[in-house]
């Protein structure tokens, strides 16, 4: 029989026990059903009453209950078919409709968190949004504030007003960057309403800074652009270059925000690898080609010069380009770029990624796995490969398709998990919690691995 003082030193080894475990998981920091905003468009602040599921205007698909048999296989993304609709036929001009609204995007500024909802849908409030911090953090299930007002949010009030927007950049200058493809994209009626173009905002006075339509010539859809990359060094904020990988035309282009041009690089690299489209995730299985997804941005060299890193989604390979190569808009006109793009390596079996991104202060890349719905991690002066390429964080059940992961200035890892293959393949079931953000320290998520 356990006496009060034999009880103490037990309850000190398990403290100790637990202030030594080997890895610190991913922190889920905000969890939602569906999304909320405080300005919806339709003069009510919460949910209400509107039905809550798929309507006529925002097709779904159901390829088959949930079962062990095998399913046929779904290889597209972009027209799933048809259903009957569900709710009233009066939703199509509805200025939100709770259901429609998942979120891609997320990052992290100074109090303030960034969510992206691309409209892939009807019945978006705001494209870009932001959870403060302050007002709101202690709300498990934030409603979202339009960034940075809701009426530049309109694409119908003007030609000047934002479309959709997937993912968002803070660069040394504290600005937010991203892309407005420009592009409706609901199923079967796919519209590019205006150029894609691209976006900078003074985070200090919510100003937009510059807004640059990105020619025909060099993108001809804003289809395939959901990311984008900031390389610039504070102090010289004019000098900044963007890299804006198309996952649908492979191309990764370059834009010099001091000459206002913009240029594209074509490469095999930029493809997706045929072994590696084959998906399962959320109990869907389909078939994706997303070709170059993610870049980002390793060391500054004493020269000045740093690594960009770059992979498709399906792909398991990662690869790498000095960013002297990709300023020099000359070298996008060549027809063989030599030994510029190489392959760093392959991360291992079913380690297809979304978003990386390099953490400076511990010299590790962290990646958003979908395949595995968790946060992997490779140490950048280690050859890269499956044996020196570690697991932070997997969670099938809450970190279903981590959409997005980006690191702040304070070194702290953001990931998005949305659900996104339920939404497309099947139907999110709104009375559980379908959209999380998690947060961790980037020292505190490699300790344990093999990024150590």
């Amino acid at each position: 029989m356990f006496s009060p003082q034999g009880l103490i030193p037990c309850l000190i080894a398990g403290l100790q026990l637990l202030s030594n475990a080997e890895a610190d998981p991913m922190i889920e920091v905000f969890k939602w059903k569906q999304m909320d905003f405080y300005n919806r468009g339709d003069g009510h602040l919460g949910l209400s009453g509107r039905p809550d599921r798929p309507s006529f205007s925002a097709p779904v698909v159901f390829p088959g209950k949930y079962s062990r048999q095998k399913r046929e296989t779904i290889t597209s993304r972009d027209s799933p078919v048809v259903v009957n609709s569900r709710v009233g036929s009066d939703d199509p001009d509805a200025p939100y409709i709770p259901y429609n609204n998942v979120p891609m995007g997320v990052n992290h500024f100074r109090g303030r968190v960034f969510v992206t909802m691309p409209r892939r849908r009807v019945g978006i409030p705001s494209t870009l949004n932001y959870i403060d911090l302050a007002k709101d953090g202690l709300d498990r299930s934030p409603k979202l504030r339009a960034y940075p007002n809701f009426e530049l949010n309109q694409f119908n009030a003007s030609a000047e007003n934002l479309v959709s927007v997937y993912r968002t950049s803070v660069d040394a200058c504290q600005r937010l960057w991203f892309i407005d493809t420009g592009m409706l994209e609901y199923p079967n009626n796919r519209q590019q309403i205006r150029r894609p173009s691209i976006w900078v905002v003074d985070l200090a006075t919510d100003r937009v800074l510059k807004r640059f339509d990105i020619p025909e010539s060099i993108a001809e859809t804003g289809r395939g652009l959901a990311s984008i990359t900031v390389d610039v060094q504070a102090g010289k904020c004019g000098d900044a270059y963007a890299y804006i990988p198309d996952l649908v035309y492979r191309r990764l282009y370059v834009y010099h925000l001091r000459n206002d041009r913009m240029w594209a690089f074509e490469h095999n690299y930029f493809n997706f690898d045929p072994l590696s489209g084959d998906l399962s995730i959320g109990g869907q299985t389909f078939r994706w080609d997303d070709g170059i997804f993610s870049v980002t941005l390793g060391a500054h060299r004493p020269d000045g010069s740093r690594d960009v890193f770059f992979h498709p989604m399906a792909s398991t390979n990662e690869f790498v380009v000095s960013n002297r190569v990709l300023q020099q808009e000359s070298n996008a006109a060549r027809s063989d770029h030599g030994n510029d793009f190489r392959v760093l390596g392959n991360r291992g079996p079913s380690t297809q990624s979304t978003m990386h991104g390099y953490d400076p202060g511990t010299g590790v890349i962290f990646f958003a796995e979908i395949q595995k719905n968790g946060v992997g991690c490779w140490k950048t002066s280690k050859p890269i490969s499956a044996e020196n390429y570690g697991t932070v964080d997997s969670n099938a059940m809450n970190m279903i398709y981590p959409s997005d992961l980006s690191i702040d200035e304070e070194g702290t890892i953001w990931v998005m998990s949305n659900s996104m293959p339920i939404f497309i393949y099947s139907t999110l079931d709104t009375q559980i919690y379908n959209f999380r953000i998690w947060k961790q320290r980037a020292s505190l998520a490699k300790r344990g691995t093999i990024c150590e």
